[in-house]
């Protein structure tokens, strides 16, 4: 992890995970971002007790450590105000944890075994209370958050990627609109689901896979803004469209990029794009592009 100066791009300090927790590089490496909360730094790092670690931001001294896993796992921190306290959110391979971003204080810990380490999704926060986690193999869950506890609403029971009963999640995060969360599936069936039961509401194949038939690992990162949403598809399309309770309206399409990466045996894009200036960047392995996304607005 290396620190640099924005405008002269010179190194601040860096920090080596390996050496100086004594831990293996993951399977996909430490792929969670990492968050800045105040002068804080909080990493997903790995080992007994340091699972989470939160630096300074400015010098890359350790302020306070927590956790232990096997695997740290690949999804995000993320802070909501929960039950009138900021909650840091953990999500690793063995638990679904609340945190003191302050101190590491662990409020509530809760067990949650994710097949093959797949927990990659960030967390969503609905209705101010309720925490929704999302696996490729282990399905979806809903809890209601307390100050110092968490239980689960629903839950998919089966750990499965292909009998799915309500989202499995790859890599895209899903977005959770009023009383429905929208995201991709393991096979790329892009779904509607009620948020308060899990039921499905629908599903799509016509933004994910070019020939609208399932595929393992399919993939589109989505975007919501306004009234649409964009979303970058494998591929490096880029749609806009409307999801709403009643289907998938697709509104118009481009090609962005060449998808590049060769990891799940085709030709893929899985880096989510970014948002600024009313334009999308998005990046393959060999350029990336900025697009203009004004022109029509």
């Amino acid at each position: 992890m290396i620190c640099f100066d924005a405008l002269s791009g010179k190194q601040i300090w860096a920090l080596d995970f390996n050496d100086a927790y004594n831990i293996p590089t993951p399977l996909w490496g430490f792929s969670a971002h990492p968050l800045v909360d105040g002068n804080k730094l909080i990493c997903l790092v790995g080992g007994k007790g340091s699972t989470a670690v939160a630096f300074d931001k400015n010098t890359g001294k350790e302020l306070w450590r927590a956790l232990s896993s096997k695997e740290p796992g690949y999804s995000p921190p993320a802070i909501f105000e929960i039950a009138g306290r900021r909650q840091l959110i953990i999500w690793h391979p063995e638990a679904v944890n609340s945190l003191n971003p302050e101190t590491g204080e662990v409020y509530w810990s809760e067990p949650y075994n994710v097949q093959n380490a797949l927990c990659v999704s960030t967390p969503r926060l609905w209705n101010k209370e309720f925490l929704y986690l999302t696996a490729f193999y282990n399905g979806s869950r809903l809890y209601k958050v307390g100050p110092n506890s968490a239980e689960a609403v629903w839950q998919t029971k089966k750990a499965s990627e292909k009998d799915t009963e309500h989202l499995n999640s790859i890599i895209g995060t899903p977005v959770i609109d009023d009383d429905h969360i929208y995201g991709t599936c393991s096979y790329g069936q892009l779904r509607c689901l009620d948020a308060k039961t899990g039921a499905r509401v629908w599903e799509t194949l016509a933004a994910t896979t070019p020939d609208n038939k399932p595929q393992r690992w399919a993939n589109a990162f989505l975007v919501k803004n306004g009234n649409r949403y964009f979303i970058e598809n494998e591929k490096g399309d880029l749609i806009i469209a409307k999801l709403t309770p009643e289907g998938y309206r697709e509104i118009s399409r481009t090609h962005l990029l060449d998808p590049t990466n060769p990891a799940p045996g085709r030709d893929v894009v899985w880096s989510h794009p970014a948002f600024a200036n009313r334009c999308i960047y998005a990046r393959n392995d060999k350029e990336l592009v900025c697009a203009d996304l004004s022109v029509g607005q």
